[in-house]
Order: structure tokens, then sequence, then C-alpha cells
């Protein structure tokens, strides 16, 4: 019968006489004294002689004792370990005179009261105390009936057990004789896990200790193996070794196959001690017993496993192969598998590496767990959570693997590999995953060793070879052609770590396979694989080879023949086997350079197949597939030509075509249009030069190239693709063969490398190809002539093209002037094309060259012609071109014809036809000439007077309609026009001012000249019109935005820009429709550029280029701003002429002089419209070089494009980034300001909208690159544009921002921190005197700055932080200045902007602070950027590098305390206000020491104040609370003195009765509850055994408080918080200071849980109270600490009885007792019951009753719903928890109590 079922029972209750009374208040008299009478120990004697005596006193024939349950608890604790020796002596007498009294039923019956006080005595009896406390276990305990000692079995042994510690103890023969006559009163053996430190011997039979459950039997050696103890360990394996072999039958027939795995695991552990002790007893067991007869083989035995040995030997391994192998393999396999922390991790790869030291047992084990242990490691490198933990395991992977025979790694890799590549048409995961783990032993072991470089790879390279080559030939499916792929890349992995000695010839012979492989090439490739299988299985049963003895040869003989047949069978098939083609070439170089087979390379077969594919390549369109085809064949020729030492094959006759084919294909590429593969190209074409024996083939190929092209309408002529290809193959050539020293674009034409060539006998590989470009000058009319004449402006390298034509023309020059008078075709009076096909070769390309160069070129090639023969050129030029040659005579014609000429042109040009395109062809070509006509006429009057004709709108017209027709050529003749006619009237207008024709003196033209130049342009007379017509500027609109004007774009930004200056009275107007114009040109064109680097590479013939056309439309948008700028300068001057000369009137200046001067002269509206419209432009304009900038950027978006042709995207990507930087450069130069908000703007709207293609570093980036950005100058700005948002009148209106940015004085402000942040410390000198001067301007009317104040803090703080880093921050005074404007500044801030304390958080919301230094970035922009408490909280970390001095320090601290924490701890909304960066701050503080006054008050009134315990704090409870708590009670280590002291004792004086009896017991319940729960959370927050002083003041005061009632003061509601302190104490506090409490915890959880009960009084525990001692229930059996295991059989069935309980027993645990009662209760009242859902036990044994599950259940519900179930499932659970051997998760037990410490809702 259990407690609960005689609680407060009376014996013989239907007894009432007087005698009996009498005895019993006899007993209770004596136990008073124990409240009342002991002060001291020498006390407890006269007590126990007391109650001895009132013992005595029974009556006759009452056995029962009165008060049984207080008596055995004052018994029990009269035996406290602290007691001397003598007490215990007195209390066993009691003990003793109580077991006879009440006799064997009576003491079976009451044994759950007494035992329990006896059981932990043994442990710290003195000598005295041992023998009478062993003969009370021997006389009365151990002589029960065995239906009463079953359920205390265990407490029993473990009361026990210490008497076995030692052997030459006089105790150990009387404790063993005890066991075995406990051994012998029960009907079982002793099993269990009562393991530890001691050992317990077994009985011969070992059945006996398997039924019914034989794993508790292997638990417990599982757990003594695992013993920290040499000597357990061994003594376990000793058993091991005697009683449980391994071919016992219990363990295969009895034994589950897990628990036969988790014994062999246990065992083969030891091997990791390194203790020969173990070792020799772990092998005796795995190998078994010797036989009689065989002699004991004591030398070393080798490595591998050897047939050849004794019958002994061969006795035990077919020993251990028959009945431990498996088994031993599984449980090596099943710790590999176990992804724990990383020294479990690691220790299979230590026993593994020891079981090789016994090699009949590791010869067998290691093959079978090598590839398990690959696999583990090889998956841990994602499972690891650190990179130390990984490598911790890649140790002892590596020594573990460095232990392995070679043969058998590669064997074992090889085997895998090819097994895989069978299945991967079914199964392509396992190939995969097979490949990776091969390149993860490449990676990551040592694969050095000279039999693995010599011997084991060269076989293996050759089987991957043999098998990719039976895989292309059984599959050629899309996923089959990947792995072959992968398996090439692994070869040639491989072939680069074999060295060239493993290739040499030998004189020995290779393996017999491979001999035979050699005479027939074509033999099956399986056969093959099959037989090297075969020769590593029988290599590795016998003895070791020499690798010296293998020859290589052969085997590089059979790798040369089929890569090159694989090679063969590439070039045959389509493109798509094609793309493996580089990897066997390269494996085929690597072969060729590590060994002497090239020779047997059939050449001639070879080219022609090289020579027929490269045909076959010729004829498909392009592709990036024909691109790596080009590159590959290349590569092969290449490594034909470096392998064959001989040059014959260089001269065979098939290798010129394939050359040729080779260039043919590469021609595409060059194209500007897709320059994704214009450098690569290139390199190709060099690289063909460099393998041909004619040095003319490339120069020869490529100009039939520029002749025929692979465009349709093939022609002898040069096209413009052509032209631009020649330019890009010109472009990069310099650039990758020249001097480094020069700038790519200045180097000379490249000769073939490696030739010498000097003087006239230079040999230019590029020389024809550019004459057949020049040769397109002679053509005008064309767009190559166009091309061309731009190419060589914009040529850096013109010098040097230069130096060449200057030769070759000059030779010519005599033959052009001897054919000068060719006769030119009139135009007929039907308007037909005139014929310009009379120009001489050599007289046209000079004419041109001197046209189309920069004026230096052409001054230097007349000075290499003769001055008549000069003149006479051009005349004949002008002869031939323009006029008759009767008008070449005669000066004064010119003026006649002009008109005339000019008339004729202007008709031409209005001239229209049909829509054919021959047609229109020639009528382009006409208007071109005609255009030139005019040109010419006009250039060569004196003045525009002498034009009688209007030129303007015909023109303009005819230009607007070739724009639409896309004639790219005739717009540039009329730009060329325009440009001339409007610049010839300008100067007319300049000369001649007035409207009238009459002469002008020579003084009146100075004078007039003179004023004339003085005034803007728009006050000149407007007699001849001082603006071009307003079609013009439509015109040039339409231009820009065409497509068909693209191809001169150039022309037109060039025209635009001499046109600006005849719009400077309406600049402003005509600015933003421009401006407009570009931006949405450049974005359009730069998106198609990311499209295309996007996409696959195809050539195209597309004619814009992307490139060139977005760098000369941003050329033209910085002119057009240039000049708008320059006006609205000019406009601004004019206005602010009245100014003082010492203003300064730049935009960025000394930010100490005069940058806050106010009251400055007004700006007129109609100047601040047109500041505004030239500020919106440059914003514009801002963001789009911003936007082109960023590309490219960002790494994510780099890896998009191809790896192979990264070299093309970074040219083409820095061209771009380049250009836009220095379009910023100048924009910053001309408005830092507003351009500087422009990229503010951006860099907040990335931060708010955490876009991922432009991220706020990019801005900082850019920044930092930009000249006109730099500190000095950004800094002042950024104070200049928040100045113009706080206090513009403060600011001069030069430094004023037009306020064009959707920005805000906090947004400023947080990019002022970020940037400052951004900044190198070294900066801070630059700017140091700038934000000195700012802050103390600040200070000094700080209201209209009070929203970006915290910024401003922080800001500061930064620069602290900063200087500290750097020498000019070891300057005293001034570290000193700033540590007092940041007390200022912290002073001023919660002056002027207060803190809202009363803001509420939700308890889900946490602020989480990242540990990091100060000067790390926040990642993301949140609403807390100018959040004080965010701010506060990230400064207090480096506030020490700010504040140098403590006091300062210490002030700052005080006045966050005083204007912080203090107003948020006594807010009425506390602790809703509360935040975790709020915690985070009030950590900050607690850190500082010389501020502990100000902060423990703050702690203290936080932790006093009753709100504090509530839900919402719980979930920052263990994160920032405890930890604060924990600071401070370091620093005062009497609070739990205190708290405890105000625990006040149950009384029930003066509150039974009278008004208000209830509300006052109700606030003494609630204090209580509130004190108990802060002491309990003490515990919780402190270290260890912090409080170990005080258990003794915490335990009198439970031991009082639970002494209350329903109607005391406190009440027994009180109850819960109780508990919560005891479950504190066992959490937190080790087991060996708790002693003194076990007698009360025991008492009062059987009265607690008793009280459940049906039919009790339940006015003492309520279902709260009661809830709460089943959790204290559920941590004591998870703890488990030694102690309570005594007692756990008082609660709960403890024993393999709670899973196989014997039939007809009753249930003699409370729990299961109570259980069986409420569950017939339940039946009786038709209550279903559910089990609980308790927590996933994944990381260890968690509590069954959480606060989370209670929390959905209705109080009424409790007892149904959570206490039954819970009550049902503790025994079994337990037990399964300890079978299962799991640990205990003290983490989810210490947030659970928190959880309830924390629940406000069961407060009173």
């Amino acid at each position: 019968m259990s407690v609960g079922a005689n609680h407060l029972q009376r014996a013989d209750s239907s007894k009432t006489d007087k005698s009996i009374r009498r005895y019993a208040a006899g007993i209770d008299r004596a136990l008073s004294l124990f409240d009342t009478a002991l002060q001291e120990w020498a006390d407890y004697l006269p007590f126990l002689a007391r109650l001895l005596k009132a013992l005595q006193l029974h009556p006759p024939g009452i056995s029962d004792i009165p008060h049984k349950s207080l008596v055995a608890q004052r018994l029990s604790q009269c035996l406290n370990p602290a007691l001397p020796a003598g007490v215990h002596q007195e209390a066993l007498k009691v003990y003793t005179y109580i077991f006879s009294l009440i006799g064997k039923n009576g003491l079976g019956r009451d044994l759950p009261y007494y035992l329990p006080g006896l059981s932990p005595v043994l442990a710290f009896a003195s000598l005295l105390v041992k023998p009478p406390l062993l003969s009370l276990f021997d006389t009365f305990i151990v002589a029960l009936d065995p239906v009463d000692l079953r359920p205390a079995l265990k407490g029993i042994l473990l009361s026990l057990l210490p008497g076995l510690e030692e052997e030459s103890s006089e105790e150990f023969e009387r404790t063993h004789a005890i066991l075995q006559r406990l051994k012998s009163a029960l009907t079982y053996e002793v099993h269990g896990e009562e393991k530890g430190r001691y050992r317990i011997q077994l009985a011969d039979d070992i059945e006996a200790v398997t039924s019914p459950e034989p794993g508790l039997l292997i638990r417990c050696f599982a757990a003594g193996l695992s013993d920290d103890q040499l000597l357990i360990q061994r003594g376990f394996l000793d058993l091991l070794v005697t009683h449980l072999p391994l071919d016992s039958g219990v363990l295969h027939t009895n034994v589950p196959r897990p628990d036969h795995v988790r014994l062999v695991t246990a065992a083969v552990s030891v091997v990791a001690r390194r203790e020969m002790s173990l070792n020799r007893r772990l092998w005796t067991w795995f190998l078994g017993p010797e036989k009689p007869s065989a002699e004991k083989n004591e030398s070393t035995a080798p490595t591998s496993v050897v047939d050849g040995h004794d019958q002994s030997q061969g006795h035990r391994v077919k020993y251990f192969r028959q009945y431990g192998l498996d088994i031993l393999v599984q449980s090596i396999i099943a710790m590999f598998e176990n992804d724990a922390v990383p020294t479990e991790k690691a220790r299979p790869f230590r026993i593994s590496l020891a079981l090789m030291d016994q090699w009949e047992i590791g010869g067998y084990v290691v093959p079978q767990v090598f590839l398990p242990a690959l696999e583990s490691v090889f998956r841990y490198q994602d499972l690891a959570p650190t990179p130390e933990a990984f490598d911790e395991v890649l140790r002892s992977a590596n020594v573990f693997f460095d232990g392995v025979e070679s043969g058998l790694i590669w064997d074992e890799i090889s085997n895998k590999l090819l097994q895989s590549t069978e299945m991967q048409i079914t199964d392509s995961g396992a190939f995969k995953h097979s490949l990776e783990i091969a390149f993860f032993v490449l990676k990551n072991f040592n694969l050095q060793e000279e039999e693995m470089l010599t011997r084991h790879m060269p076989l293996f390279i050759l089987s991957l070879i043999l098998k990719s080559k039976s895989l292309l030939t059984k599959h050629a499916s899309h996923h089959s052609l990947d792995h072959i792929n992968q398996i090439l890349d692994l070869t040639g992995k491989l072939l680069d770590m074999v060295p060239e000695r493993a290739f040499a010839i030998q004189t020995s012979k290779a393996p017999t396979f491979v001999e035979d492989r050699i005479l027939n090439l074509d033999d099956d490739n399986s056969r093959f694989l099959t037989e090297m299988r075969k020769y590593y299985a029988n290599a590795r049963e016998s003895t070791k080879l020499d690798a010296s003895s293998i020859n290589n040869q052969p085997i590089a003989r059979l790798i040369l023949h089929n890569i090159i047949q694989l090679i063969k069978d590439d070039l045959r098939s389509d493109s798509a086997v094609r793309t493996m083609l580089d990897a066997k070439i390269s494996i085929l170089e690597k072969l060729c350079r590590r060994s002497s087979v090239a020779h047997l390379i059939n050449i001639s077969d070879l080219l022609s197949i090289v020579q027929d594919a490269s045909q076959v390549s010729g004829t498909k369109s392009p592709s990036s597939v024909c691109f790596k085809q080009i590159a590959s064949t290349l590569s092969l020729l290449e490594t034909l030509h470096v392998a064959l030492a001989s040059q014959s094959w260089l001269e065979d006759h098939r290798l010129r075509p394939i050359l040729s084919n080779l260039l043919a294909g590469l021609w595409p590429y060059l194209s500007p249009a897709s320059p994704k593969t214009n450098v690569e190209a290139v390199r190709y074409l060099w690289r063909i030069h460099s393998l041909s024996m004619d040095t003319k083939l490339v120069e020869s190929c490529i100009a039939t190239l520029m002749v025929e092209g692979d465009l349709p309408n093939k022609g002898p002529h040069l096209n413009i693709e052509s032209a631009r290809r020649f330019a890009t193959l010109w472009s990069h050539s310099n650039s990758s063969y020249g001097s480094h020293s020069r700038r790519p674009s200045m180097i000379p034409m490249t000769p073939k490398p490696g030739s010498t060539v000097t003087g006239a006998d230079k040999e230019y590989i590029l020389a024809r190809p550019l004459l057949l470009l020049l040769d397109s000058l002679q053509d005008p009319k064309g767009v190559v002539f166009i091309f061309t004449s731009g190419w060589l402006q914009s040529s850096a390298n013109i010098q040097i093209i230069l130096d060449f034509l200057q030769q070759m023309l000059q030779i010519d020059w005599v033959h052009f002037r001897e054919d000068t008078d060719v006769p030119t075709k009139r135009a007929d009076a039907e308007g037909s094309p005139i014929d310009f096909d009379g120009y001489m070769y050599y007289l046209q390309t000079l004419s041109n060259i001197i046209q189309y160069t920069p004026r230096e070129i052409w001054l230097s090639l007349l000075s290499q012609a003769s001055n008549s023969g000069a003149h006479h050129s051009v005349k004949s030029h002008n002869g031939h071109a323009n006029l008759p040659e009767m008008e070449q005579r005669s000066p004064t014609v010119f003026v006649t014809n002009r008109s005339c000429l000019i008339r004729i042109g202007l008709n031409l040009l209005a001239k229209k036809c049909g829509k054919r395109a021959n047609d229109m062809a020639k009528l382009s070509r006409l208007k071109q000439a005609a255009a030139s006509l005019v040109q010419d006429m006009v250039l060569r009057s004196s003045s525009i007077e002498d034009v009688a004709e209007e030129v303007e709108s015909p023109v303009i017209a005819t230009l607007l309609s070739s724009i639409q027709d896309a004639d790219s050529p005739l717009q540039v003749s009329l730009m060329n026009l325009l440009s001339l006619w409007l610049r010839r009237r300008r100067s007319d207008l300049i000369r001649n001012p007035g409207t009238g024709h009459r002469k002008v003196t020579s003084g009146d033209r100075s004078s007039q000249r003179t004023s004339s130049l003085e005034r803007p342009i728009e006050e000149l007379p407007r007699a001849l019109g001082a603006n071009p017509p307003p079609s013009l500027l439509d015109c040039i609109s339409e231009a820009l935005g065409s497509v068909g004007s693209q191809p001169v774009l150039h022309h037109w930004i060039r025209f635009l820009d001499s046109c600006l200056p005849y719009y400077n009275s309406t600049m402003f107007q005509i600015l933003m429709p421009l401006a407009e114009r570009f931006v949405k040109t450049v974005t359009a064109v730069f998106e198609e550029l990311l499209v295309s680097f996007r996409q696959d590479n195809v050539p195209t013939t597309a004619t814009i280029v992307p490139v060139n056309t977005i760098i000369e439309l941003l050329n033209g948008t910085e002119q057009i701003l240039a000049r708008a700028h320059e006006r609205l300068l000019e406009d601004e001057s004019n206005q602010n002429s009245a100014k003082s000369p010492d203003q300064v009137q730049g935009f960025f200046g000394n930010m100490v002089s005069g940058v806050f001067a106010s009251d400055g002269p007004k700006t007129r509206s109609t100047t601040a419209n047109n500041r505004l419209t030239v500020i919106l432009c440059f914003k514009d304009v801002v963001k789009l070089c911003l936007r082109i900038w960023s590309w490219g950027s960002d790494s994510a978006e780099t890896a998009l494009y191809e790896s192979a042709l990264s070299g093309s995207f970074n040219h083409t990507c820095l061209r771009l980034r380049n250009r836009a930087r220095r379009v910023l450069e100048h924009l910053f130069a001309a408005e830092s300001l507003e351009c500087l908000e422009t990229l503010v703007e951006a860099w907040y709207g990335t931060r708010r909208a955490n876009k991922s293609d432009l991220t706020s570093s990019v801005v900082l980036n850019l920044l930092h690159v930009l000249d006109g950005s730099r500190p000095r100058n950004t800094i002042p700005a950024v104070f200049n544009a928040l100045y113009s948002r706080t206090n513009p009148d403060a600011l001069d209106p030069e430094r004023k921002s037009t306020l064009t940015s959707e920005l805000l004085d906090m947004d400023l402000a947080r990019f002022l921190v970020e940037y400052t942040r951004s900044l190198e410390d070294d900066a801070m000198d630059e700017i140091w005197s700038d934000c000195i001067a700012f802050l103390k301007d600040i200070l000094t009317n700080p209201l209209p700055h009070r929203q970006i104040l915290p910024q401003l803090l922080e800001f500061t703080a930064l620069l602290g932080a900063k200087v500290d880093n750097t020498n000019f921050g070891e300057n005293r005074k001034r570290r000193k200045e700033l540590s007092e404007l940041f007390l200022r500044q912290l002073a001023a801030t919660f002056t002027i902007k207060p803190l809202n304390v009363n803001i509420e958080y939700p308890s889900t919301r946490t602020h989480k602070l990242l540990d990091r230094p100060f000067q790390e970035n926040r990642s993301t922009s949140t609403p807390a950027d100018n959040d004080i408490v965010v701010i506060l909280a990230t400064i207090f970390p480096g506030i020490s590098k700010v504040l140098v001095d403590s006091d300062r320090i210490v002030a700052a601290a005080n006045t966050v305390s005083a204007q912080v924490i203090v107003p948020t701890i006594r807010s009425k909304s506390f602790p809703l206000n509360v935040s975790s960066t709020f915690l985070d701050l009030f950590g900050f503080l607690t850190r500082i020491p010389e501020a502990s006054k100000g902060w423990k008050k703050d702690i203290s009134d936080a932790f006093n104040d009753p709100r504090l315990f509530c839900r919402h704090t719980h979930g920052l409870a263990a994160s920032h609370w405890l930890p604060l708590i924990q600071q401070w009670i370091i620093l005062d280590k009497e609070r739990m003195a205190d708290f405890v002291s105000r625990l006040p004792s149950p009384t029930s004086a003066g509150i039974m009765f009278g008004v208000g009896a209830s509300s006052a017991r109700l606030e003494a319940d609630r204090k209580a509850q509130l004190n108990l729960r802060r002491v309990a959370t003490l515990l919780l927050a402190a270290t260890g055994d912090s409080f170990v002083e005080n258990i003794g003041a915490v335990q009198d005061k439970m031991a009082d408080l639970l002494t209350a009632t329903a109607a005391s003061s406190p009440s027994s509601a009180i109850r819960a918080e109780i508990y919560m302190v005891i479950r504190a104490m066992v959490l937190k506090i080790a087991p060996i200071h708790l002693a003194l409490l076990w007698p009360l915890i025991t008492k009062e959880m059987q009265e607690a849980i008793s009280s459940l009960f049906p039919g009790r009084n339940r006015d003492k525990y309520n279902m709260h109270c009661v809830v709460h001692a089943c959790k204290l229930l559920d941590i004591l059996v998870l703890v488990a600490p030694e102690e309570f295991q005594m007692r756990q059989w008082l609660f709960i069935t403890d024993t393999i009885d709670a899973v196989y309980r014997p039939q007809g027993q009753e249930p003699r645990a409370l729990v299961d007792e109570l259980v069986e009662d409420l569950d017939a209760d339940a039946r009786t009242s038709h209550i279903a019951s559910t089990p609980i859902q308790g927590p996933s036990q994944i990381g260890g044994r968690k509590p069954l009753l959480t606060a989370e599950l209670l929390q959905s259940i209705r109080n009424e519900d409790l007892l149904d719903l959570a206490i039954r179930p819970f009550l049902r499932q503790l025994s079994i659970n337990t037990f399964e928890g300890t079978y299962s051997m799991t640990s205990f998760d003290w983490q989810a037990s210490h947030d659970d109590l928190l959880l309830d410490i924390f629940d406000d809702e069961t407060l009173v």
C-alpha cells in the first residue's frame, strides 16, 4: 500500500480508548520538540531519547505508530550528513525499535515512510554508523516479503552500493552478503541499469538476466563501457569475455539487432583511449578464445589479411568473420551516420584507425567502412555548425585516410564511381553523389603517396576514360553527356597530380590484363574493367606490391589511344557532343607532357578529321557552341604543336586550310555589336598566327574576309561590318600584345610573335586589311567611310598608322598628279547622279587622310610633300570635285558661279524618288555630292552676304527626311553644311551688327567688334536671325531617338554642340526636352546591351554599336548640361554683381568661414526657375550615370555571364563605368550639392525598398571613387543639405539646396552616419575641422535640428571611434573637445526631444542587436534609425572611445539612466514599454563599474515592481532580464537574504473573522507569491552554486511556508510558487547541497499528489498547486539527482515492472495507484482521457507538463486533460527515457520554469 493509500490513517481506528489517545499524544509532544527545542546538534540527542521513550509506551497489542509520516520525516532529518555520528547512531536505534515494534508485515506496509530516510546514509556514514545501518538492512528490510521488496528494489540497491566501493573495507563482504540475500529473496535476477561506478557480478546463467527484457542488460553494459574510469571499463570487458561472448546464443536470439549494435558500439569505443589493457580484452572478445592446442603467436602480423597463418590465428579470424564482422561493421557505419557534435563525429575515424592495429579485425572491417567514412565526412561539410567543427572532423578523417592501404582506397573509389556510371540512366543522383565524393577526396585528402601516384592513379585514369568511351557508345542523352563531362574533368585533375616519372620507361612488365589490352585495342571495355577489379581484389589478398615494379608505359599508350579515339568521335559528331572536346584535349595535352607517347599519334589521320570538322563548322550559323568548337580545335592544334618534337606536321598540306577555316569561323565574333567575345576572338586569331608557317596567312585571310565578308549581298567592296570587325581586331590586338608601359590604344601594329624585323623589311601583319579599310575613304557616300573617318579620329594609335601611310602615300603622290586630268561627268538636265569613279586610288586616300584626320596629322603629311605638289593637289582636288576647268583660272569666276552652284546643290537636295532601294541609294549619293558642293561654296565665301540663296529651310527639311529614311551618310553631309552655314552667319553678325549694308570704316569696325563681344548674343541685332529655325531643334531631337541615326551619332553630337551657342537666349527652354531625349535613348540602348549579355552569344549584323552609342549619348548629354550651366552661372553673376568681392562665389568653400552666413540677396524668380530646370536635368543624368556605373559591381549579377567570356564583359563594363564616372565628376564639379542629394536619394530609396539590383553600398563606393566627392567636399555638402532643411535662413544663398529631392533631414542625417562609417579612419584628418564647426553651430541653436539630434549623436560617437584608431586621435585636446561636444549633444537631445516612454511593444517583438564592433553597418533601414534608444544602444559598446575619461563616461551613463532608464521603468506602461534594445542599453550601462550606484537602483526598482512578472516580459526574460539580474547580484550578494526575509510566516491571528479578512489574506498571498517568484528568478539568474550559503535560510522559510493552510495568511495558495523555487534549486544548485531538502520535498509531494485521491479534502491543495507539484515531480524525474533516485520508487514504478507488470500484483507507487483510482472514478463518471502530446524529444528529454500545454486547457478540465494523462504516462516515459539513454534537455526545463514565473494570470 502506498503512502497515498494510507495517508493520515490511524491504526486500529475502531479503538478509541484512552490508552491509545494517550500514546498518540505522547508521540505528538515528543515530535513538537523538533520545532521548538532544537538549536544545535546536541539538542537532537534529547529529542531522539524523548521520541524513543514515547514509542516505548505503546499500549499492549498496538503495533502501529501514530503520526508515522511525521515520525519518519523527523528521523530522516536527524540523519542529516551535517550532524555528527552520535546523532546518526541514536536515530538508527529509534529505527530499530520501530521496525521491531511494527513487525515484518507492518514494515512492509510502511516501507515508503521509513526507507527514504535510510537510503542515503551509507554514502556518508562514519565507521561507527555503518555496522548498525547494515544490520538494520540485513535484519529487517531484506527479510521482507518479495512483494514488498520488489517496488523498492532500485532504492535498496542504490542504498547498498556505496558499501561495495572498496573491496578491502570491512563493509564490503557484509554488503555483498546482503545483496546475495536480496537476490535469493527475489524471484528474479538482478537486472536494470544499476551500473555506473560499480561492478555487478552476473549469474552464470546469462539468460536469467535477459528475461523479460534483454535491452536492460545491454544498456547496463553500454553505460559501463562508456564510463570515464578505466577500471570500470576493464571490468565490463572482462564480463563480456567471460559471460557474454560474441557467439553467445543470447546475443543472436534474444537481443534485438539494434541493441546488439549498441553493445558492440560501446565496446569498440574503448579503443579510442589507446589503452593496451582495454584493447587486449576487446581483441579477445572479438576474436574469441584460442584453441587449447594452438600456440600463441606474439609476432606482429602484416597489415593486409594473409591466408598463410597458423591454425590458431585462422580459427580466430574465422570466429570473428562469423560472429563479429557484420555487427562491428554495422556499428561503425551507424556511428558514421550520426551527425552529432564534432567530437562524436570524429570518434568513428579514430576507432577505425585503431582497429587497423589488429590486422585480424581491421583487415576485414576497414574495406567495408571506408566508403561510408568518406560519405560521412563529405555529408558533414554541409551539416557542420561551424567551419572549425568541420575542420576537426576532417583532421580525424585525414589521419584515418593516411592509415588505409592505397590499393584499398583506389579500389573502393573506382568501384563506387564506375558502378554509379552504370546506374546513371536510372539514378543520376547516385552518379552525381559519387563524383562529388571523388572531387572531395582530391581536394581534402593526401594523395601524394608514391604508390598512389605511380601505380593506382594511371590505372584509375585509364578506367575513367574507358568508361567514358563506353557511355558515349551506349547512351547519348543529355544527362549522360553531362556525366561524361564530369568524368573527364575528374580525369584531368588526376592527370595534374600524376608526375612524369609515373610514365617513365621501365624494364618491368605491366599487369597482365593491361598487356592483353595492348594486343587488342578494340576489345570490349567492360572486360578490361572487370579484369582491373579482379586485379585489385587479388592484390588485397596478397602481399603488397612494390610500386616500382609496375610499368605504366602500356597504360599511357592505352590512355593515348582511347583519348585520341574520343577526340576523333567528337570531331565527327554533332555540336552537342563537341562541347566536351576541351576536356579531352586538355587530357591529351597533359598526357603528352607527362609521357613519351606523343609520337604514336597518327597525325595525318587526325588532321584529316580536323579539316573535315572545321569545314562543317564553317557552314553552320555562328553560335556560342561554334565559338567553343573553334577554341577547342585551336587547343588541339596547339597541343600537337607542343607535343611533337619535329616540325614535319606543320608542313602538312591539311594545316593551312584548317587554319583558314578557323579564321573564317572567328571573323563573325569580332563584331562590336556583340562585344561578348571580342577579346577572346582576337586572342584566338593571334594563336592561329603563331601556328602558321606562312607569315601572310592571317593577313591574307583577313583581307579576303573583309572584301568578301560573311553577310548577304557579297561583293568586292568593304562593308561596314567588316570595317567594324577590323577595328575591333586592331584595338584588342594592340591592347593584348603591346608594351604595358603605354596605354593599350597607343600600341603599334603587332608583327608575328617571335619574329625579328627591322627597317624597310618590316612586315606589318595588318597592313593589307588596313589599306582596305582606308580605301573606304575614297567613297564618302558609304557607311564605311563614315565609320573609318570616325575611327581615324578616335583612334589613339593614329600616329603609328600615319607613319605607315606616309611611306605608302609618298610613293604614289607623283602618280596621283600625273592622273589629275581625268574629266568628271556633269549632271544632266534630268538630275542624274554624278559619277565619282574618276578619282584615282592614291589621290583619294591622300585627300581623305588630310580631310578626316586631326590638324596635326594633316600638317605632318604636308611637311613630307613639296609645296608645289601639295598646292597643285589641292587645286586639282577642287577643280575635279566642284568646278569646270575654265573656272580654275579666274578667281573672279568663283564669286559668279558660287550662287549658281549653291542653287544647283539645293535643287538636288530637294529631289525625291521612288521607294526602290537602288534608286534611293543613288539619290543619297547625289544629295551628298550636292551638300558637299554647297558646303564648299559657303566655306570659300568671304561673307554670308555673298550667298544670295536661303539655305537653312531646304537643308533642314532634307535632313529631317534623311533621318526618317535612315540615310546616315546624307545626314553627315547635311550636318556639315548646316554647321558651316550657322557658323558663318554668326561670324558675319558679330562683325556687322547693323541691319544695313553700308560701308564700315576700320574704326567703326573695331569699336563695333569690341562692343558686340562684350554683350550677350541675344542682345545682338536680329536682322540676320540670332537663333536658328525651330525646326532644327525638332530635327536634332528626332535624330537622337532614331535608330537610323545611331551609326552617325557622334556627328549628331558634334553638330548639336556647334548649334547650342545659337540657342543661348532660349537655352533653358530647350534644355529639358533635349535632356529627356538623351536620358530615354541612353536607357533604352543600355537595357538592350544588358539583354545581349544575358542571352546566348550570336554574332549580329545590327548597325547599332551599343557601347559606342551610349558613350556618344553621354558626351552629348554632358555638353548640353555644361552649356546650360555656364549660361546659368553667367545670369547669376550678372544679378549678383553688387555683391562684395570678398564673398565666395564658388559652390565649395571653407565651412568655417561663411558657411552659415545669412541674409543674402534674394534670387529673382526667373533665374530661380532657370536654376530649377538645370538642376532637374542634372538629377536625371546623375541617376542615369549611377545606373550605368552600378553595372557589374554586383558579384551576383556578374556571375550570370559566362566565365569563359569574362574578358569581353569586363572590357565593356569598364568602358561604360569609366565614362559614367567622368560625367559624374563633371556634374559634381558644377553642382556638387544637388548631385550629392540625388545620390543620397537613390541610396535611401534602395535601403527603404531593400532592392537587390542597386544596393546602398554602390552609392557609397561611387562617392569614394569620384574626384569631386572626396570626404573634404562631401561632408560640407551634406551639412549644407541638412541646413537647407532645418535652418535655411542661417545658410548663405549660394549654399542652399533647391530642395528638389524628396529627402527629409532625418534621411540626410542617416546618410551622414553611414557615409562617415564607410570612410577610412585616416580621412578624419580632412573633415575634422568642418565636423567640429558644424557640431558647435548645432549646439548654439539645437531647436531647429531637434529631429536629427539622435543621429547626430551617433555621428559624433562615430567620429570618436574612428579617430581613436588613428594617430590623429592622440591629441588630447581634440579628444577632450569631442567629449565635451558629445555630452552637450546628449543633454540637448533629451532636453529638446524627451523620450516617449509610453510606447507599448507587442510581446513577440524583438530588436535583435548584433554583437559587433561599433563601426560596422546596420544591415537594413528600419523605422528605428532615429530612435534614441536604438542609437544609444549602438553607441555605448564603444563609449570609451568617445569619452576617454572615466568621469565623462559616468556622467553620460548617469544622463542615460536619468533620461531613459528611470522614466521607462516608472512609466505607467511598464513593462509593456520595454524592448530588447532598451534592455541592451541597460546591459551596457551595467558594464560600467563606476556607474553601478545608479544602475543598481534602477534594476532594484524594476525587479521590485510587481508588474514585471507578466507574460509580456517572458519573451525578454532569458535573453535580457536574467543577465541584468545576474550582474546585479554579483555586486549585491545580499539580495537573496533580503527577499527571503520578506517572506512572512503563516499566521491565523486576527484575520479569521472581521471585515476585510479575505482581502487582507489575498494581499498577503500576492506579496508572498511575488517574493517567491523573485527568489526563483534570482536562483535562475545566478551562476552555479552562488546561493549555497543561503540554502539553509531558504529551506527554513520553505518549511515554514509549507505549514500554511487555506485560512492562514498567507494561505496555502502560495504552494505553487514554493514548488517553483524548489524547481529552480534543482536546476541550478548541485544536488550535494540539497541533502537537507529531500525529506521536506518528499513529504510535501506525497501529500500534494495524494490530495487527488477521490474523496480527499482539497482545501489545502488546490488544482493549481497540484499542477505545479506534478511539474516538480516531472523535473525531478528528468534531472534524477542521486538522492531522489533512492526515493523515486515512492512516486513511480522505476523498474521493469513499469513495462512488464507481474500478473495479479497491484501497483505500489503513489502515481500508479492514484492513476488507477482516478481512472476508476472517471469510468464511473464516463470521462475520457487522451494521452498528452508532449514536446519533441529531439535534443534530449523534455518535461511532459509544459506551460504552453496547460495554457490551452481550462482550469476545470486540468484533472482530466492534463494531470491524469500525465500521471498515467509518467512511469512508462521515465523507463523509456532511461532505456533510450537519452540525455536531459536542461534548457527546455529552464524555459518552462521561466514561463511559469512570468505568468501573471496565476497570481491571486
